[in-house]
């Protein structure tokens, strides 16, 4: 049996995307617990010069839904880049689930090898589907969610490897 790709994208970042939601439930938890300023959290690095964990949910949502528009051929939604609360983050979540699921996954499959275009830098670069899926887009969204989740666990967010996986 085949993997199509629909099968290979939405559920993959509905499950990621379902993880971030719960790690930044237990995050504002943690700075209402611990009466710490949520902004300690919110605008930590793991490194100065690495992007904040806002950022890395803002950009994780980002590679989502623009994955999925892309294989799809669908309008993608724009987000203004103003979270500024776990609350406001979650919400950008939600809305990225929701675009997400919305989408028919018959608009998904058939696209390994349709032309995906990005501009980064100035410079456009042609991906087909299957490698812009599983080369650029999956990756990119993972290391996103990893950091967002690494820079929380550092400053001791007590989550694990069930709560990035979004798993019972």
């Amino acid at each position: 049996m085949s993997l199509s790709m629909s099968q290979a994208s939405a559920p993959v970042f509905l499950q990621g995307l379902k993880g971030l939601s719960g790690v930044l439930d237990k995050a504002a938890a943690h700075v209402e617990a611990r009466k710490i300023d949520p902004n300690a959290l919110l605008q930590s690095r793991l490194y100065p010069d690495m992007l904040t964990m806002t950022r890395q949910v803002q950009i994780a949502c980002d590679f989502a839904k623009g994955a999925v528009a892309r294989l799809a051929s669908a309008d993608m939604p724009t987000f203004e880049d103003t979270e500024t609360s776990f609350a406001e983050l979650k919400d950008r979540v939600a809305k990225t689930i929701a675009y997400i699921s919305s989408l028919d996954a018959a608009a998904i499959d058939g696209s390994e090898a349709k032309d995906i275009s990005l501009v980064r830098r100035g410079e456009t670069h042609v991906f087909k589907g299957q490698a812009y899926l599983l080369e650029q887009a999956l990756p990119n969204f993972w290391f996103h969610v990893t950091t967002a989740y690494a820079i929380l666990r550092h400053n001791g967010v007590e989550v694990g490897k069930k709560d990035f996986l979004a798993t019972a």
